[in-house]
């Protein structure tokens, strides 16, 4: 099938490429000229695990294009993807400017059918809203599919490509046809495409996202409360997670979640509830607790240190906000940043992937090292904010002679208490015994 993909950013260039590997030939559209650019050099502007590999077939194949040009991709095309961003404005709603921008445009260019899907995480109703746009402008048919993604930082290929679920919001059987044609190949093993109405289809991602954000928040409430009355959070978790009602996913506790849709999600699903008032309080105490969340690894800081760190030295590891990615969309390692910053102190930083985006935000306001080992020279204390496998197993020998005392804030959990006793380790992680030696 031909397929244009309108928007390369990280659903975008995932869907586009992916799409492609099934032997479809997809051309995504960006306005991006450097950025496109850069694509049809064959480099992938985005980290993500097996993303290159695929990547740079597909444009050997020639069934992988990159343009600037709006007509040239929606020409042809039989199916037009938009995944285009929709930042939260000033009061949590989801921008969709971008959305019925393009719409407008499409409408301008198409001369026949064309099935217009929405790839976009959107409100309740954004379906409704791209159809007027095309309603307005042209007399051309038009099928508009609200198809929602599920596509996880880290490891989005195959999530794609072997989906739990396809969501598919439409009530045309034409457009059914085509999209269930478009996404056999990838639910051959017999995971379900579930067709629904447009608004129920572009619900079930807020909701699945808010659920998700609400267990995490939920399990740090827990992990919280664990430090106060003396209990592991590491064997609540266990307990509750065995209980296949619950689960064992998202219940590792932490500095919180961030990231590119679980903020914004559960921002814009409170807004659209308020819209139609209706009050969502779990939601709107799963945002305040995330964001105190964020910045608890700072209050164990300052409490160890008596409230003054002026002067102090900490080393940093993990700056996106979850490993596996290089994105810093409200990761909680900014947050820990700026406040230790802000309370007089100095940070050195280390991440696989993230350093470079870090960089283009805060500049200089902390210095960046080469490896995991360099963070620490001078530094009073280590603070890990993201689980990287590469710190899991550390040279705990390497940092005893390199970190100036032996003092470690976990917010990820990754050591064994056990073994940190034993080397001697002031130890303060998230839910668990303080360690003292």
């Amino acid at each position: 099938m031909k397929i244009a993909v309108i928007g390369t950013g990280y659903v975008g260039l995932v869907t586009g490429t992916c799409l492609a590997e099934t032997g479809n030939d997809v051309i995504c559209v960006d306005i991006n000229e450097a950025k496109v650019k850069q694509m049809q050099a064959g480099e992938v502007p985005i980290y993500e695990p097996g993303l290159d590999l695929l990547f740079h077939r597909n444009i050997e194949q020639e069934r992988l294009t990159f343009t600037t040009n709006l007509a040239d991709a929606v020409k042809d095309a039989q199916i037009i993807f938009m995944a285009l961003p929709t930042p939260p404005g000033g009061d949590g709603a989801a921008d969709l400017s971008y959305i019925l921008g393009a719409a407008k445009d499409i409408s301008k260019l198409i001369t026949e059918y064309k099935v217009i899907v929405n790839k976009s995480t959107v409100p309740v109703g954004t379906a409704d809203k791209v159809k007027a746009v095309f309603a307005e402008n042209t007399s051309i048919e038009v099928d508009v599919v609200s198809n929602p993604e599920f596509l996880r930082e880290g490891v989005a290929v195959d999530d794609f490509m072997k989906p739990d679920r396809v969501v598919l919001g439409t009530k045309s059987e034409r457009a059914k046809k085509l999209m269930t044609e478009l996404y056999g190949p990838y639910v051959r093993q017999g995971n379900p495409i579930l067709f629904m109405d447009e608004r129920s289809s572009e619900l079930t991602k807020y909701a699945a996202n808010s659920f998700l954000a609400t267990k995490i928040t939920f399990m740090n409430e827990v992990a919280n409360l664990c430090e106060l009355v003396g209990a592991d959070v590491d064997s609540v978790r266990r307990g509750i997670g065995s209980d296949d009602r619950i689960g064992k996913r998202f219940l590792f506790p932490g500095v919180g979640y961030g990231g590119s849709c679980f903020p914004k999600d559960v921002q814009a699903l409170v807004k659209s509830s308020d819209d139609y008032a209706y009050d969502f309080q779990i939601l709107k105490s799963v945002m305040e607790v995330n964001e105190r969340q964020k910045t608890i690894l700072v209050d164990k800081v300052l409490k160890y240190y008596k409230g003054d760190i002026k002067g102090k030295h900490f080393a940093l590891w993990g700056l996106a906000f979850k490993p596996e990615t290089d994105d810093i969309r409200e990761a909680p390692a900014l947050y820990i940043i700026d406040a230790l910053v802000k309370n007089g102190a100095t940070v050195t930083v280390f991440d696989p992937e993230a350093m470079a985006n870090v960089k283009n935000v805060i500049g200089d306001q902390v210095n960046y090292a080469k490896n995991q080992y360099e963070a620490l020279e001078g530094a009073d204390a280590l603070l890990i904010a993201t689980e990287w496998s590469v710190f899991r197993n550390p040279d705990f020998e390497k940092i005893d002679n390199i970190l100036k005392n032996k003092v470690v804030f976990d917010g990820r959990n990754l050591y064994d208490l056990q073994k940190m006793i034993d080397l001697g380790y002031y130890y303060n992680s998230i839910g668990r015994k303080l360690l003292t030696p």
